[in-house]
């Protein structure tokens, strides 16, 4: 008998089950993002990972990466354009969010001009889905146990909006 309601059991999910049709899903709008964003953790507390790392684009082996310090000079990240590629380039604007305090106990804003150097826009060459930002990370000359703290954000454009779950991006700057 028991056997009988198991076979029973599964010719009524066999004849009332139904195939699902092949809808494709397809995504028609265009975000940008954080490369880095995207395949790092969050920091604790924080909705963006904090970077301490040189992030690793273009080199063709990779045993550890160095740690992002005030000697570190120009590193690159990358933007992600998601969604269909452009005919023509586009142009990404991004900014430093401004932190009244570091984000840890041991740490502290980074400053433009003495901790860094940036421009505020990349492009996206056409047809292309990647553009990358240079960061010219500066030496001010004083060794320090105070690690400098960068946090760029993606800006909404009429061309380009960002992705809102990475558009932001934390950099940590080691000073010693």
């Amino acid at each position: 008998m028991k056997n009988i309601r198991i076979y029973l059991v599964a010719l009524v999910a066999i004849l009332f089950s139904s195939c699902i049709k092949d809808d494709k899903v397809v995504f028609t709008d265009s975000v940008v993002e954080w490369d880095a964003s995207v395949y790092n953790a969050n920091a604790a507390g924080l909705t963006y990972p904090f970077l301490t790392r040189v992030p690793g684009y273009g080199r063709a082996t990779v045993t550890s990466d160095p740690t992002i310090t005030r000697a570190s000079g120009t590193i690159k990240f990358r933007i992600n354009l998601v969604g269909e590629q452009r005919a023509t380039p586009t142009t990404v604007t991004y900014r430093v969010v401004a932190l009244t305090s570091g984000t840890s106990t041991t740490s502290q804003p980074a400053v433009q001009g003495t901790h860094f150097n940036i421009t505020g826009t990349t492009t996206i060459p056409a047809n292309s889905s990647f553009g990358e930002v240079e960061v010219q990370i500066l030496n001010p000359g004083v060794s320090s146990t105070v690690a400098r703290d960068l946090v760029l954000e993606i800006v909404s454009t009429d061309n380009v909006k960002p992705s809102e779950n990475d558009k932001f991006l934390g950099i940590r700057i080691s000073q010693t």
